[in-house]
């Protein structure tokens, strides 16, 4: 019969401790509860203000989502370390920073990537290096900004498809930001005969390129004479255009028909590439009527 009555007393013992400590502790619920309310406050307070300060200052709307996200973040890890010293009494500000130590080493490294991300992306809003809207090149990626996010940058690829790039790669690797200005400079490489005179070819090929519509006209042509290739002369032409991608295209295939079209009215010889075949020994040749010449 004890040994039936003794677990019942023990359990009745602990829950009437347990109620007792609840009891002592509901005025620092009660307080715990009011400072998360506050905190919450606070946190959407802050963050309303900051997007209004950055937003009078035209600052990007990715940058001002991004520092009102943080700032709420910040806000609410100060408001529940106070509130687990209201609820946990022996929980000493020393003992809380110590743990809090401890645990951000071990969520930093469980969350490396994560963190990497994160901060590169805020650099990445700060420095402004690329808008949105605007075509980049980065290792063997190519499309255009779409969003930039505290995490990935969302590139629109040329083809149609949306690929979400980690922020510590377009950080940590060159990026050539094609339309960082309105125009560009683009070449080709347009070959000629050796017997043509190289002079009269490079006034025909600049002259050529001067009245196609994509050419930016506050700026020069320029035609150099750059090599000597196996089977022509070659010059580089160049010229500027608008920045973007299909404007590119468009430029260049305009400049390649004048330039085709302007040789051939002047007769100047655009060469196939020639190839000299030699034999060690005399080739034979069958004739039609069946005999054989050499």
């Amino acid at each position: 019969m004890n040994w039936n009555v003794e677990p019942l007393s023990i359990l009745a013992e602990q829950l009437n401790s347990l109620l007792r400590s609840t009891v002592e502790l509901a005025p620092n619920i009660v307080a715990a509860l009011l400072l998360l309310l506050v905190t919450w406050l606070i946190a959407r307070l802050l963050g309303g203000a900051i997007r209004k300060v950055l937003v009078s200052s035209q600052s990007r709307p990715s940058l001002v989502v991004a520092l009102a996200k943080l700032v709420r973040i910040f806000v609410w890890v100060i408001g529940i370390l106070l509130t687990a010293t209201l609820v946990f009494p022996g929980l000493t500000p020393t003992k809380l920073l110590a743990g809090l130590g401890i645990g951000s080493i071990a969520i930093g490294l469980a969350f490396k990537d994560i963190f990497e991300n994160f901060l590169a992306g805020f650099l990445i809003l700060l420095r402004k290096p690329m808008r949105i809207g605007d075509d980049i090149e980065c290792e063997d990626l190519s499309g255009r900004v779409e969003q930039i996010s505290v995490r990935d940058t969302f590139l629109r690829k040329r083809s149609g498809e949306l690929v979400l790039v980690p922020n510590s790669c377009i950080y940590k690797n060159p990026v050539r930001i094609l339309t960082d200005h309105a125009h560009r400079r683009i070449s080709i490489i347009v070959g000629v005969a050796y017997g043509e005179n190289v002079d009269a070819a490079r006034d025909v090929i600049s002259k050529a390129l001067e009245n196609i519509e994509t050419r930016n006209r506050e700026k020069p042509v320029e035609v150099f004479a750059q090599e000597f290739n196996s089977s022509s002369i070659d010059f580089m032409v160049r010229w500027w255009t608008g920045s973007t991608p299909l404007q590119e295209h468009q430029s260049r295939d305009q400049a390649v028909a004048a330039i085709k079209a302007a040789l051939d009215e002047a007769g100047i010889e655009i060469p196939f590439p020639y190839r000299t075949l030699t034999f060690a020994q005399p080739l034979t040749i069958n004739t039609e009527s069946g005999g054989d010449q050499k």
